[in-house]
């Protein structure tokens, strides 16, 4: 039963994604943080100035989760939070200069992990591959049997 198994999309879905998370637990932790603060400085990165609710929805969890990350990652001097120009009871946030070292630490991780995923795969493969699975995605965002926090 396990080799069927060993070979079912979801599971091989689930395994690879498990794998990657370790790695990056791993990786982070050589620097002193955590993979979820890797993904929050990864986030701001992009999407900065978001609150912190609107990031808790971003990386679905909980807002109390992001707040106490968020704690730790301004305490390091990484992240800071501004006040909503519009909504007092609102903070912003923001990375400050200090957390470019991390970022490029992040991203050379991030080309180092793909590199290692994919190394016997050609690139024609991986675009097959990642454009697979955006239509899976697309297709369980689709199904209205989803709930809409998953989205």
């Amino acid at each position: 039963m396990s080799h069927i198994l060993d070979r079912d999309l979801l599971f091989l879905l689930s395994d690879v994604g498990r794998l990657v998370r370790i790695h990056a637990d791993r990786r982070a932790a050589e620097t002193g943080m955590t993979r979820a603060q890797w993904v929050i400085l990864a986030r701001l990165e992009r999407m900065g100035g978001l609150s912190q609710k609107e990031l808790a929805d971003v990386l679905e969890v909980e807002p109390i989760t992001v707040a106490r990350q968020i704690d730790r990652l301004q305490a390091r001097g990484l992240v800071e939070r501004r006040p909503d120009p519009t909504d007092r009871r609102v903070w912003r946030l923001h990375l400050t200069p200090d957390a470019a070292p991390f970022l490029k630490t992040i991203e050379a991780y991030r080309d180092e992990l793909h590199a290692t995923a994919t190394a016997r795969l050609d690139d024609a493969t991986v675009h097959r591959v990642v454009e697979a699975l955006m239509t899976m995605k697309s297709q369980l965002l689709a199904d209205d049997r989803v709930p809409d926090e998953a989205a």
